[in-house]
């Protein structure tokens, strides 16, 4: 019987050789691994191989492209860097000639103002240092009334065309055309000349200086004349549906020289409250060469429009007795006054004009210096008649008549005693429309109308001759051949500044009458007058006894 340590011997030599051969088996194995791993290495290593160089070629063809596009787009942008400069140093070149050649214009225009300026003022002097009037031209545009004719034949004729023009703005050209006759024209000269296109506006900005000379003291006196239908009464008064508050809501409307007038005075006066002026009004028209006064009414029927006569005050003022002024405190009240006195004046309508006014307006402003009486209102008491009007100089002592001053003064030289500080007189604002001059045959009145245009054209031709007579210097001017020149004498003749603007149609079927106007015009440039002075009162220093010497 086998030992049994021999037994288990032999089972564990079985055993490791078995072992063995499983060892033997995983070594072969893994000798077969590594072989099978070693050729996937060199596989692997030779497709990277191959993706390395194919992504190496393809990135060098990358860089190249982009080299390529980089340097292409740094040539575009250096070329569009020169270009920008080019453009820039041209642009700076462009801006540089355009700042100096706008510098340049701006000079000039500058100069131009100042020379223009500078020839306005001097050509202002000079009118003063004459003493003329100062006359403007307006030129009123084509209106649809102007194409009306009862005859049928002559709405296809020329009688509409535009025969008077504005060259500038101070001349006037004027075609005259007659049959069988060659065309001549003619040509009137003015301080100023609006063309059909400018606008009521322009017109009060000629007027606006002369409201600063009327708080200075200075009396003041514009006038609308021209033939019926030339637009006196628009470039005045505006048209009649025409609020006064317009003149704030459209600076370019229709409103007329008086409401703006108003608006403008009043707005001067609040700049300096200090020496805020007492403001009154008065509105006559001279109606049939009679004198109305359009605020009045009759005490006894209560009756608007009463009838006033004329008187020349002791100091050489031409005063209306008994005329009623309004005092007023805004330019609100000062157009409603206006448009109150306007329900009252004379109006027909004609053949030339719808609204053909039959009477000579005249619209006074009194500006009295604070602290002075300045103009009362009518009163039934039959004091003197001076006392109820505004004198520009103070009357003698109440109770002094004329047979006392006289004996005062025959007595011989009184000796000079100082009189009482002198003081500013009332300074006056006239604004007058006057009536239009006419052909009875042209407007087509009869009865009372032609009545009425006879003493229209008649107080007009009395003013003509007022002009002639000054222009000629000679020793007697019929201002007393009516009632308007009468009226008028002390802005005519006196120490006012006068503005006329003589107002004409353009068409060639009122060449007749807008040449007469025209005329009138250019005779009023010819009048000579005395150097515009301050209005006074009584001098510093006066002979006991005596009057003021104005």
């Amino acid at each position: 019987m086998p030992a049994p340590g021999g037994r288990w011997g032999c089972g564990a030599d079985q055993r490791v050789q078995q072992l063995r051969r499983q060892v033997r088996v995983k070594e072969e194995r893994i000798v077969e691994l590594e072989a099978e791993n070693a050729i996937l290495h060199l596989k692997l290593a030779e497709k990277l191989k191959r993706d390395l160089k194919e992504f190496h070629s393809s990135s060098l063809g990358l860089v190249r492209n982009y080299q390529d596009a980089h340097q292409a787009c740094m040539a575009e942008i250096a070329a569009a860097v020169k270009r920008a400069q080019l453009s820039s140093e041209a642009l700076q070149a462009r801006q540089s000639r355009e700042v100096h050649l706008e510098k340049s214009l701006q000079e000039i225009k500058e100069q131009y103002q100042i020379e223009k300026e500078k020839r306005r003022l001097l050509h202002n002097r000079l009118v003063e240092l004459k003493g003329n009037i100062r006359v403007h031209c307006r030129i009123r545009p084509v209106l649809p009334f102007d194409s009306g004719f009862d005859d049928p034949a002559l709405q296809s004729s020329s009688l509409c065309e535009k025969v008077i023009h504005a060259v500038d703005d101070e001349t006037v050209l004027v075609k005259c055309k007659r049959p069988g006759h060659p065309l001549t024209d003619k040509t009137y000269n003015f301080e100023r000349v609006y063309g059909p296109a400018e606008s009521q506006r322009t017109v009060f900005e000629e007027i606006r200086p002369l409201l600063i000379s009327l708080l200075d003291g200075y009396s003041v006196c514009v006038m609308a004349a021209g033939p019926s239908g030339s637009g006196k009464s628009y470039t005045m008064l505006g048209r009649p549906a025409s609020p006064a508050p317009a003149a704030r809501r459209d600076p370019h409307g229709d409103v007329g020289v008086v409401p703006r007038v108003a608006e403008e005075l009043f707005r001067l006066i609040s700049e300096n409250p200090s020496r805020s002026p007492k403001v009154e009004v008065s509105i006559v028209e001279v109606y049939n060469n009679e004198i109305f006064d359009l605020l009045a009414k009759d005490i006894s029927t209560l009756v608007p429009r009463v009838k006033r006569g004329m008187r020349t005050s002791t100091e050489g003022q031409k005063e209306v007795p008994l005329l009623a002024h309004e005092q007023v405190g805004s330019a609100a009240e000062l157009t409603a006054l206006v448009a109150t006195g306007l329900q009252l004046r004379a109006w027909q309508p004609t053949r030339v004009h719808g609204d053909s006014s039959r009477s000579h307006l005249l619209v006074t402003v009194t500006l009295s210096p604070a602290g002075t009486p300045g103009c009362t209102a009518p009163q039934p008491d039959p004091a003197p008649v001076q006392e109820l009007i505004c004198p520009s100089v103070p009357p003698t002592v109440r109770g002094q008549g004329p047979k006392a001053a006289h004996s005062t003064s025959s007595s011989g030289p009184a000796p000079l005693e100082p009189a009482e500080p002198q003081r500013p007189a009332p300074a006056r604002l006239q604004l007058v429309d006057l009536a239009g001059s006419e052909c009875a045959g042209v407007s087509g009145v009869t009865g009372p109308a032609l009545r009425e245009t006879a003493f229209i054209n008649r107080s007009l031709a009395a003013l003509a001759g007022v002009l002639d007579a000054l222009a000629e210097h000679r020793a007697h001017v019929p201002y007393r051949d009516s009632k308007l020149t009468h009226l008028l004498q002390d802005s005519i003749g006196g120490d006012a500044k006068l503005l006329l603007i003589v107002c004409v149609s353009p068409c060639r079927k009122h060449l007749a009458e807008s040449l007469q106007s025209l005329a009138f015009g250019a005779r009023a440039r010819q009048v000579p007058r005395g150097p515009v002075r301050r209005r006074r009162s009584a001098g510093a220093r006066t002979r006991k006894g005596e009057p003021g010497l104005g």
